[in-house]
């Protein structure tokens, strides 16, 4: 993720096509994403801290979108394989940032062409950013 200044409202940002601006924060509770791109996706996706008295502490990862367009076909083929393998590693970098052993999904398949085929083919190993833990 890159963002056009320091994280906050308003600021601008989003990885490769998909694009978005911070609609709400708030630091070490909640941060909510709202898309501007690609073409059809309207919604948003964000994070939130989610825990009460005497209960675990819960990082909740929520996405609502609608999709119309090109996004109709897109979204379930490419984006969503892509975005889900994204939001299992972001929650095991969370979880090592705790210091806990996070469940290492592997990347589909179907995830690992899609990798293969944004890089442009390139055929080297693609290590994921989970801390101390790569595969």
């Amino acid at each position: 993720m890159e963002f056009d200044r320091s994280l906050g409202v308003g600021a601008k940002g989003g990885h490769g096509p998909i694009k978005y601006f911070v609609e709400e924060y708030t630091p070490g509770k909640s941060i909510k994403f709202r898309f501007t791109g690609p073409k059809g996706f309207d919604g948003f996706h964000g994070y939130e801290i989610v825990s009460g008295p005497n209960q675990p502490v819960v990082l909740r990862h929520t996405l609502k979108m609608n999709t119309y367009g090109p996004a109709i076909w897109s979204w379930p083929l490419i984006y969503r394989p892509m975005h889900d393998a994204l939001m299992e590693d972001s929650l095991g970098t969370a979880q090592v940032s705790l210091g806990l052993t996070p469940k290492i999904q592997a990347w589909s398949l179907w995830v690992k062409i899609l990798r293969w085929v944004i890089s442009g083919g390139k055929s080297h190993t693609y290590k994921r950013n989970l801390g101390a833990r790569q595969r």
